[in-house]
């Protein structure tokens, strides 16, 4: 049963009563999400928007929220994810761009400047209220918009590069990602005691995916407004959780809190994706919990995870292979190409391309990513930086891993974060900005300089390092390398001035 159907049937069978989403402490009943998902599809039949209609979603972590998300995907029309996230400017601009028929948004985010006239400059608003009624708050929605037939979503990238993008994800490709990560119905039971944790953005893939992932399976979600490390440890020692996931950043916190092992004790496992989690991060939650962290790799564009690690995995093969992505998921082909398209020989590094029902052209069509990866002789997956992360600096190619690693080598760096500035002469000028480990002096910006002059060649060495407390980072955690080249401007400006 794909995730449309098994949608459609939890809003007409699931018990009224029966717990549902877990939020603030509170618990929303299927009977609640049941009873707003309808008034959703009751508000869309009367504007007459029939299978395929965009409906805009400015999408937050409550439960009202998903009672849409439920209600848009079963009912065959596509949800064009909005991020309420940024800024408010950015956020009428990304809906006045998208030209949406209706679309349905929490008070506080309607009476942002600039939004609700985004809105209504192309269709309806309705207000979503936090006990999930629905409110006509201006606009019309257009006697006849475009649609997207066979699109579930319009996802958002999580913006580490530049802009967000939109993908569009078919609702075969929502199917093929639960079913490679394992996330179908153990019983024929609708519903399972069991319970998830979702402490991502549900507006990425991340978040979304997760979300899904409780539903497909009928468990219990709780529901975080954002990752913090004391709700997401009260929620697993309440809820005695055996699984949950963490990005590397928020692994990184659990530790740096000093949480307690017996507060943990419930988990046998956690999970990490996102972004690359270094293999001695993922060695010291281990060491100090007794919890493997298996990585996973994907990518918006196939709906999620498409290599990972498995228990048995990690028990037969961790100490040999730690730091790799882990090996290809069911029903995932891969392989490494050159410049030319061709196909590399097993241990070369080149081009990572994907083959998969996932995917957004299909499962016939190999998609060349982004990545730098190798294969191994024993099939595990090792990325190696990004392609497109490339810096030409006087048409030197620069890879910010490469300056990374040396960067991460100095002992007050935690982790460090490299991109590419523009630069009138050069065309692009490597610059980096690191985090400073807890409790460790902050290093001196020539001692950083000078590290990166005796391990990298002239090229290679930064243009600008900036010392922060803390790098900033997208909503899904990830380093924001937009960012970080506002900061290292903001930091010339300064010293222009002086």
């Amino acid at each position: 049963m794909g995730i449309r159907d098994r949608l459609s049937l939890l809003l007409a069978e699931a018990p009224a009563d029966a717990e549902a989403i877990e939020h603030h402490g509170d618990w929303w009943t299927w009977g609640q999400v049941q009873k707003t998902a309808q008034g959703v599809v009751d508000a869309l039949d009367a504007a007459r928007l029939q299978e395929g209609a965009r409906i805009g979603v400015v999408l937050e972590n409550r439960p009202e929220h998903v009672a849409v998300v439920a209600a848009v995907i079963a009912s065959g029309r596509c949800l064009v994810m909005l991020s309420p996230l940024q800024p408010a400017a950015r956020l009428a601009a990304d809906i006045a761009r998208c030209e949406l028929p209706v679309v349905v948004s929490g008070a506080e985010a309607l009476a942002r400047e600039g939004v609700l006239s985004a809105v209504t400059g192309h269709g309806a608003a309705l207000e979503l209220g936090a006990d999930g009624t629905l409110r006509a708050v201006g606009g019309t929605a257009p006697a006849e918009s475009p649609a997207n037939p066979g699109v579930a979503v319009e996802m958002l990238t999580s913006g580490t590069t530049g802009p967000p993008k939109r993908v569009h994800l078919r609702i075969g490709q929502l199917d093929q990602a639960l079913v490679s990560g394992g996330q179908t119905p153990k019983s024929a039971r609708l519903l399972s005691p069991s319970a998830s944790l979702v402490a991502t953005p549900l507006v990425h893939i991340g978040g979304l995916w997760r979300a899904l992932a409780c539903l497909a399976t009928g468990r219990r979600m709780l529901l975080l407004p954002k990752f913090a490390v004391e709700p997401w440890v009260s929620a697993v020692e309440r809820h005695g959780l055996r699984a949950a996931s963490l990005v590397p950043a928020a692994i990184r916190a659990v530790l740096d809190a000093g949480v307690s092992k017996e507060r943990l004790a419930a988990l046998q496992v956690i999970t990490s994706g996102t972004a690359p989690c270094p293999a001695e991060l993922a060695d010291a939650f281990f060491r100090t919990y007794g919890i493997p962290v298996l990585m996973t790799y994907g990518a918006t564009e196939f709906a999620g995870a498409v290599v990972g690690w498995t228990l048995p995995l990690h028990e037969r093969w961790w100490q040999r292979k730690a730091g790799s992505a882990g090996r290809a998921f069911d029903g995932v082909e891969l392989r490494v190409t050159g410049e030319d398209g061709a196909e590399l020989p097993v241990g070369r590094t080149g081009r990572l391309e994907v083959r998969t029902e996932q995917s957004t052209r299909g499962g016939r069509t190999w998609v060349r990513t982004s990545d730098l990866a190798r294969i191994d002789a024993d099939r595990f997956v090792w990325i190696e930086g990004r392609a497109d992360d490339a810096i030409i600096r006087g048409g030197f190619k620069v890879q910010p891993e490469t300056v990374k690693k040396v960067l991460e080598s100095h002992p007050a760096v935690r982790e460090a974060a490299v991109a590419g500035l523009p630069d009138p002469r050069l065309g692009e000028v490597p610059v980096a900005a690191v985090e400073i480990e807890p409790g460790r002096p902050a290093p001196d910006t020539a001692e950083l300089v000078a590290l990166c002059r005796a391990e990298l060649t002239p090229y290679e060495v930064p243009a600008h390092i900036v010392v922060l407390d803390a790098l900033p980072r997208t909503p899904s955690s990830k380093v924001s390398r937009v960012e970080l080249i506002d900061l290292v401007r903001a930091g010339l400006i300064r010293e222009d001035q002086r």
